[in-house]
């Protein structure tokens, strides 16, 4: 019997970057994608709270970025109900930290919200960029990522993205975990991996090469095979 697997999306751009990773999965697991709350404030309870309570038990949790972060801390939160969890470019801290310095400056993050605030759609657009950094073609990457945006970008989204630390749930989820990072992203510093390893040594934490933050969609091959490997070793 195949798996089941719930794949989160991260911010700004809704499910379409998952939708070509999902399709790859078909053949190794059932795979639904699931969008992420709608709320105009940052509590991450109730953010979980209301992803907690729309999906079913006894599957497998992952996602992109903002959805990685989240399916994590879902994670820990089930436990031994969750059978598994997968990460894609994925910190255990979006925005850099003393003690977690491989993320993004707390400036840099700070100065895309103001621009964010005043301007959404042209900050938009900047971040189909960023996430196309690092790729191969950089610019048709963008246009596909933005062509194909389906509105989930808010502000609440971004201080969620901001206020979310991880680190605890990675530590605390004792159940299978890969995290895939690529090597080349412009948004999740690829040193990051190094901490992963360190905060949960028996978690899988890999580089896809030559890849951008989206990767998943970059390079969908990869990353599904990196995952069905995963999901087929596992008891």
């Amino acid at each position: 019997m195949r798996p089941s697997l719930i794949l989160l999306p991260g911010w700004g751009l809704g499910n379409a970057p998952l939708q070509p990773l999902a399709a790859a999965l078909a053949d190794q697991a059932q795979v639904a994608i699931e969008p992420l709350p709608a709320f105009e404030h940052a509590d991450s309870e109730r953010w979980l709270d209301a992803l907690d309570e729309r999906l079913p038990r006894g599957v497998w949790l992952g996602g992109w970025s903002l959805g990685g972060m989240l399916a994590t801390l879902l994670a820990a939160r089930r436990g031994a109900d969750c059978p598994g969890l997968l990460t894609v470019a994925s910190n255990a801290r979006f925005t850099a930290s003393e003690a977690w310095p491989a993320a993004m400056p707390a400036a840099t993050f700070e100065a895309f919200r103001e621009a964010y605030a005043l301007n959404p759609a042209a900050t938009l657009k900047r971040f189909a960029m960023l996430c196309s950094q690092g790729a191969v073609d950089f610019r048709g990457l963008s246009r596909r990522l933005l062509e194909q945006a389906d509105g989930s970008d808010s502000l609440a989204g971004l201080d969620l993205l901001a206020a979310l630390d991880t680190r605890e749930a990675l530590q605390q989820f004792s159940g299978p975990q890969l995290h895939l990072f690529a090597a080349d992203d412009a948004l999740v510093p690829a040193a990051a991996t190094v901490d992963i390893r360190a905060l949960q040594p028996a978690a899988e934490v890999r580089h896809v090469q030559g890849a951008s933050h989206a990767m998943l969609v970059e390079q969908v091959s990869e990353v599904a095979v990196a995952i069905a490997r995963f999901m087929e070793s596992q008891p």
